[in-house]
């Protein structure tokens, strides 16, 4: 699909300080910045967890079960906000003198997401005192309502969406629940987590516990390693909270502050954790992290985040790499599939539709949402993506585009068709269903349908927002440098994006599917620049002299040198 490339309007910057290079100063702008604190990222800075609805009642619950040395169980999930959120808790409760606590995390094929009433059964006869979930449970009514029945305490921890009921549970703290006034809704569920144990230590502190039992105090700055990791890796908006927080992550990993099995992870991906950035998270750990979720078993990347042992943790990190590259080649299959299905309708009809909504029976349920998401970016249409369930349910995974709440959509045919949906939860930009059998046809005439009547045309373009044209004083590795210590950059923040015309020097392939040029700016400056996975129908193209490109400025180090390279993000020939 056709992007059109357009630059951000400016916007006035006289609110943020003179002494921030200009360039800077309009992004931060651009991207909403009032306050220089917003971008100040000092741990100081952080919110108030007193702002969490229920978290007093959480911290008694801990205190009962810490003082009567209940065994606690922890749910977590199968993503890496999941396993991030059950490390955490599994690293940080201890800490505090808990002396049994376990997890548990859903099989996704079999029992699916959160706290089911199947997971119910099995919790039950595990007979634990106290169960916290992480990153789960605020849409887990009739399994709550199960383990509560049998005499367990449940405090639900939580960041997604609540329905229209909530969940029986002793205590609730997720800051998208009616009441709560904590002002970061976008934070991640092992942010969440991360905010109980502050709390948590605070109440202790206030009864003089640490002095009084001799238990060393934690300092759960030694978290936010797995903080940072868990919160990109959900691709959750980067608010001034939670840029502060993957700040002081990343801040702890490039000093040498982590623990064994983040540092393995990114020796495996061949990252730098000296240079480490937000981005490499996302693209190169977090999915590693949850190729173990998506084919096998998230105990695995959850044992790679506790690992005390360095040989341990590599040995962990290896399984997982080649889980990875399971899933790449598995996802590759999935979308040539989806893709060839997508083009015949787009060829027959002349235009996309209003929406993209595939089923095909031997597709993989651990791999459908990378899918969605590899669609939703090609086509720019909300998308949903189904695998054969048990019992002959379908599981579905739904990416969004901006101006299509995902959520309140399925909530809304949920509403006039509650034949369809046996159940569904997440957020505006990504969700999860579970169709009832031989729905899908039905289903996707009212998803579309529905798709049809929100969207507009302008919804359905694909915009590439940049920050306009660089002065030709900052094609620099300072600069370069200048706008990596300026994030981090991620979700809702994102990272400079510029746009220039250059002639094209050279042009050749790498890797089979890359596009290597070498550019001229305008002032006579030759550029290297790459563009991954480019349309190989139309590139390399020789009867291009000029391209017109999006590019972030990247450092590219090889053997030891550090060299300036124009990362493209779309390229259109001229």
């Amino acid at each position: 699909m056709k992007r059109l490339i357009q630059a951000r309007p400016p916007v006035s910057d006289d609110h943020l300080p003179a002494h921030l290079h200009p360039v800077i100063r309009q992004i931060y702008a651009s991207r909403g910045v009032q306050h220089i604190e917003e971008i100040n990222n000092s741990a100081s800075g952080l919110l108030d967890f007193r702002l969490f609805k229920d978290i007093d009642k959480a911290c008694s619950l801990l205190d009962n079960a810490l003082k009567q040395h209940e065994r606690v169980l922890i749910v977590g999930d199968f993503d890496a906000d999941g396993a991030t959120s059950t490390a955490l808790l599994m690293t940080g409760l201890p800490w505090f003198g808990f002396n049994s606590v376990d997890y548990l995390v859903p099989d996704r094929f079999s029992l699916g997401y959160g706290l089911s009433p199947a997971l119910a059964e099995h919790i039950i006869t595990l007979s634990p005192d106290l169960v916290i979930t992480v990153d789960n449970g605020i849409s887990c009514v009739e399994g709550i309502a199960k383990v509560k029945a049998a005499g367990i305490k449940v405090l639900v921890t939580d960041h997604h969406l609540q329905g229209e009921q909530l969940p029986v549970a002793d205590a609730i703290v997720n800051p998208n629940q009616h009441g709560c006034q904590f002002p970061s809704k976008s934070i991640a569920g092992v942010g969440v987590a991360f905010y109980l144990l502050v709390a948590f230590r605070h109440h202790l502190r206030q009864q003089n516990y640490f002095n009084e039992t001799h238990v060393p105090e934690p300092n759960l700055a030694d978290l936010l390693d797995i903080v940072a990791l868990g919160t990109v890796a959900d691709v959750v908006a980067l608010d001034a909270n939670n840029r502060t927080l993957v700040h002081q992550g990343l801040a702890r990993i490039r000093s040498g502050k982590t623990r064994p099995g983040i540092k393995a992870l990114i020796e495996v991906a061949n990252r730098n954790s000296a240079r480490l950035s937000a981005s490499d998270f996302g693209f190169s750990l977090a999915p590693r992290l949850n190729a173990a979720g998506r084919l096998d078993d998230m105990s695995l990347g959850i044992a790679c985040l506790l690992s005390k042992d360095e040989y341990q943790a590599r040995r962990i990190a290896n399984e997982l790499d080649g889980l990875n590259h399971e899933r790449r080649e598995i996802e590759q299959g999935m979308q040539q599939e989806a893709m060839a299905l997508l083009e015949r309708l787009v060829n027959q009809t002349s235009t996309i539709p209003d929406a993209v909504c595939l089923f095909q029976d031997d597709w993989h349920q651990g791999v459908i949402g990378i899918l969605a998401g590899r669609l939703k970016e090609h086509f720019h249409r909300p998308t949903v993506i189904f695998a054969q369930g048990d019992d002959g349910a379908l599981k579905g995974s739904c990416r969004s585009i901006e101006g299509f709440h995902m959520r309140d959509a399925l909530e809304r045919i949920n509403t006039l068709h509650p034949e369809l949906i046996a159940k569904f939860g997440g957020h505006a930009m990504a969700a999860g269903l579970t169709l009832n059998p031989g729905c899908f046809d039905e289903f996707k005439h009212v998803f579309t349908t529905f798709a049809a009547s929100e969207l507009s045309e302008e919804h359905k373009q694909c915009v590439v927002l940049t920050d306009g044209v660089l002065p030709a004083t900052c094609f620099s590795l300072d600069f370069a440098g200048l706008i990596q210590q300026s994030g981090p950059w991620g979700q809702k923040f994102p990272e400079p994006l510029f746009e220039d015309t250059f002639e094209i020097i050279q042009q050749r392939l790498v890797g089979e599917k890359h596009l290597k040029l070498v550019v001229k700016h305008a002032d006579g400056k030759l550029f290297d620049a790459i563009a991954f996975n480019v349309d190989l129908r139309a590139w390399p193209n020789s009867s291009a002299q000029h391209v017109h490109i999006a590019f972030q400025l990247d450092i590219n180090e090889f053997r030891g040198k550090f060299s300036l390279q124009l990362m493209v993000r779309e390229l259109q020939a001229l």
